[in-house]
């Protein structure tokens, strides 16, 4: 009985803390928002997607880097195919990488470049840069809380 009621009270602690919360990251394309956690540090931007097997739709993971400067991504154990998105500083798309397939080869997975400088680089689902038809030159707008 006291496990049950341990488990939930954590579990309603857990469900309130995810409810109510408005800090929820954002960003908006193609007037489509999704959901994002954001990867800042080296180490964020390191880890990525890996080791994920899912991703709901409405969902994404944006990469801040200090500066804006040519940038590579790789699928390493990374399990889910992505669209790779990548913006300059004025938050303008100068590449797209659409339906990168997921690499479980180590080392050995390839990288997919940007053909431009870019500071900003947002991971979506594949398929969802063709479904808003999204083209270069299209801005990224960031929620608040996103620098």
């Amino acid at each position: 009985m006291f496990k049950r009621f341990v488990l939930s009270l954590t579990c309603a602690a857990a469900l309130a803390g995810c409810a109510g919360d408005s800090s929820q990251s954002w960003v908006e394309i193609g007037s489509q928002r999704y959901q994002v956690e954001i990867a800042k540090t080296r180490e964020e931007r390191q880890r990525g997607m890996m080791f994920r097997d899912e991703m709901a739709l409405d969902h994404g993971m944006v990469f801040l880097h200090e500066t804006e400067a040519p940038q590579a991504y790789w699928m390493k154990n990374t399990r889910i195919p992505l669209d790779i998105l990548y913006f300059d500083a004025q938050r303008r798309l100068v590449t797209q990488q659409r339906d990168v397939p997921p690499c479980s080869a180590g080392d050995s997975c390839p990288p997919y470049p940007s053909e431009a400088p870019a500071k900003y680089v947002l991971e979506l689902n594949a398929g969802q840069a063709a479904k808003l038809k999204l083209e270069n030159g299209d801005e990224l707008k960031f929620g608040p809380g996103i620098d």
